[in-house]
């Protein structure tokens, strides 16, 4: 099997040279070094300043095993090389909380790709998998599949994924609420009673493994891995491979941040903006491979407030969580893309 069979259709035309779709060109930003903060030795002052000027670090001695983070890579890509039916297939067949989904970032809360309006961007060259870890781990083992025998052969790899992810999803909730409270001490915000676990509620964990596909010359100068945006969660954690690809934005210029074995990227999302009456920022950032000849592997863990969390600022009207999931998707459906948190700003023009 060549690797372009493992590709949705829509992405094998920019795996060769001919006929790369027409995108804009998108300027290579320049490589910068992110703060960096030890979770054995947190740094509050190092952390405040972090979250304050630029809205993403990288985390190191943060206690996840490299065994368990190169076992779950290499199961990760496994499933992902699958031939693009047989994975659609395989998803559709065990009937789990997992959901394959390609094409675009934006998911609904089921891990379906929602549908775009008319204005969105070409699409976008990343496939993965959708892992809500509360469903996850509600299950002591994926369902059987009777759909025929090449799916019963993959269903123990599946079940491996399975495993490891739940260990993973463990071991990030544990960094996410540690720094989620050292956060909340560098902002002074009260976090007596259930408060905390509104703000931000482990049930609504998720994780999602990317796929970056190889790509032509010219679809490497031009096209996306993932369109600029910033993260709808309170805080994100990434685990990248070694290929890189991740740019941000500082003031009014992109760079790029270079991976580095055994750390995590830490970025804050909209959440947690809103939260911090913006003296916190969520980083507005995107994927843009280098290297053509190569793939790209990440898997980002996305944590968010309970959905009815009432969420109160200065700077926007009041709106639960579920108020903003809701307009994002509307957006998304209608425009093409996030407006996030200025639609819920009444300064801004953008404001419903």
């Amino acid at each position: 099997m060549s690797i372009s069979e493992s590709y949705p259709p829509a992405f094998r035309r920019v795996t060769n040279d001919e006929n790369p779709p027409a995108t804009p060109v998108i300027v290579q930003g320049k490589d910068i070094n992110i703060p960096v903060i030890d979770l054995e030795r947190l740094d509050k002052e190092i952390l405040r300043e972090a979250c304050k000027e630029w809205g993403i670090f990288r985390l190191e001695n943060h206690g996840v095993p490299l065994a368990l983070t190169s076992r779950l890579q290499e199961i990760s890509e496994s499933l992902l090389s699958l031939p693009f039916e047989k994975k659609r297939e395989l998803f559709a067949a065990v009937k789990s909380p997992l959901s394959y989904f390609w094409g675009t970032p934006a998911l609904n809360r089921s891990g379906d790709a929602l549908k775009r309006g008319a204005q969105a961007s070409n699409l976008t060259m990343l496939e993965g998998f959708n892992v809500p870890l509360s469903s996850l781990s509600s299950l002591s083992k994926l369902p059987t599949s009777t759909c025929c025998d090449d799916d019963a052969q993959e269903e123990p790899k599946l079940e491996s994924f399975r495993v490891l992810m739940e260990e993973y999803g463990k071991h990030i909730t544990r960094i996410a609420v540690s720094l989620f409270e050292a956060i909340a001490q560098t902002l002074n915000l009260e976090l007596s009673g259930n408060r905390r676990s509104e703000y931000l509620s482990e049930s609504t964990g998720l994780i999602r493994v990317y796929r970056y596909p190889q790509s032509s010359e010219e679809a490497a100068r031009e096209a996306l891995g993932m369109e600029v945006h910033t993260d709808s969660s309170v805080i994100s954690i990434l685990r990248e491979d070694e290929s890189g690809g991740l740019e941000i934005m500082k003031g009014e210029e992109w760079f790029c941040v270079k991976p580095v074995a055994n750390t995590l990227i830490v970025n804050l999302g909209d959440m947690m903006q809103a939260i911090s009456d913006d003296e916190y920022k969520s980083v507005t950032h995107r994927v843009k491979k280098r290297n053509r000849k190569t793939e790209r592997h990440s898997v980002c863990y996305f944590v968010f407030p309970k959905r009815d969390c009432v969420i109160k600022s200065s700077n926007y009207k009041l709106f639960t969580y579920s108020d903003f999931e809701a307009q994002v998707q509307a957006d998304v459906q209608s425009l093409g893309t996030k407006i996030g948190l200025p639609r819920f700003n009444p300064n801004s023009p953008l404001f419903l």
